[in-house]
């Protein structure tokens, strides 16, 4: 149920509440809120991770309902809201706290048009989940625009550079994530890889490896990987164009 998933159609969803997904779902929206707690008390490498988490709350949701046959109508809805907190609210709120805040009403202008877009965003995958290639998103999904905004915050922490000293570069990775959501460029799904296909041993060795990398430096690592996919649209885009104008 959450944006990096394909939901079901709305007339096979069950009228129902179930507890299972909704709780995922519910943790998801705990750690978004948190981390517009700890970035009101300055405390911006928790608020970060709290957004991670709440970015792989919402990736299980989604799969524990269809695994289970617990998709819901209230849980599509639930999932939504959760998303406009969890990848909204929260990245808005924590930049313009820790970088954003010095710049006057350019600061909350770029905060807002990151606020705007994910809500614009959002709206746009409900009502287009059943027309759109479902290999492709229409736009850089919400969670990836929050987890490169995360990424910043928490790199930037983590070598104890401050937020004032890279306001502007804050600023211009806010609306370019708020503007990439809302654009047309195409972005990887993954929605049609299989996990239940067998796959080769050597797959295997290169998943372990990947976990290692990551745990290796998880700030740098996943803000580089979440940068790169926000690129992959654009260049992906420029791809086909160049295709269509090949003889």
């Amino acid at each position: 149920m959450d944006e990096f998933n394909t939901r079901k159609p709305m007339n096979l969803r069950k009228r129902g509440i179930y507890l299972l997904p909704n709780l995922f779902t519910t943790g998801a929206l705990f750690a978004g809120f948190y981390a517009i707690v700890q970035a009101m008390n300055g405390r911006f490498e928790s608020a970060a991770v709290a957004i991670f988490i709440a970015m792989v709350l919402d990736g299980l949701d989604g799969r524990v309902a269809r695994l289970t046959h617990t998709q819901s109508e209230f849980g599509a809805e639930y999932d939504s809201l959760s998303d406009m907190v969890s990848f909204g609210v929260a990245p808005s709120l924590v930049i313009y706290v820790w970088a954003l805040k010095g710049l006057g009403k350019w600061g909350w202008f770029a905060a807002f048009i990151y606020c705007a877009a994910t809500a614009l965003r959002l709206a746009r995958f409900n009502t287009n989940i059943d027309v759109v290639d479902k290999r492709y998103f229409q736009g850089l999904p919400s969670p990836a625009a929050a987890a490169l905004i995360a990424g910043f915050v928490w790199v930037m922490h983590d070598f104890d550079i401050s937020g004032e000293s890279v306001r502007w570069y804050a600023c211009a990775l806010t609306v370019f994530a708020g503007l990439s959501m809302v654009s047309s460029f195409p972005f990887y799904s993954f929605k049609d890889f299989n996990m239940r296909k067998s796959v080769p041993f050597m797959v295997i060795f290169m998943a372990a490896v990947f976990f290692i990398v990551i745990s290796s430096y998880p700030p740098g690592v996943l803000f580089g990987l979440f940068m790169c996919y926000a690129l992959s649209g654009y260049v992906l885009w420029a791809w086909r164009r160049r295709g269509k104008r090949q003889p």
